[in-house]
């Protein structure tokens, strides 16, 4: 029986994919926008969306749900304080992809990932 998978697999483990989108997903918290490979900011957009929709809570659960993904204090109190109030009366659509080009070396379609104002 053939199973339809969600996601890409991006040439990681399971665990190592984990772990690339929670760094990924608090650099992008930190710094508003960052620079990654197509693949990688699909996949970014989709687990970032996720957190801000979950952390618009703002209840405890919240808190404890962003602090277990986000493993930076100031970055998870950057959530809370600066973009949940910035997409309070949002629903959806916090990010977004801009398609750069491709990298020299080895011909890798580039992204750049940033938060919507």
């Amino acid at each position: 029986m053939i199973k339809t998978y969600n996601g890409r697999k991006l040439g990681v483990t399971s665990s190592h994919k984990k772990a690339l989108l929670r760094n990924l997903a608090t650099q992008l918290f930190l710094h508003e926008k960052i620079t990654i490979t197509l693949p990688k900011a699909k996949e970014l957009v989709s687990y970032a969306e996720k957190l801000v929709t979950k952390a618009k809570k703002t209840d405890l659960s919240a808190i404890r749900a962003i602090n277990s993904e986000i493993h930076s204090k100031d970055v998870a109190k950057k959530v809370f304080d600066v973009l949940v109030p910035r997409y309070k009366e949002r629903h959806g659509g916090y990010t977004q992809i801009l398609k750069v080009g491709t990298r020299r070396g080895d011909s890798a379609e580039i992204a750049i990932v940033k938060l919507v104002v």
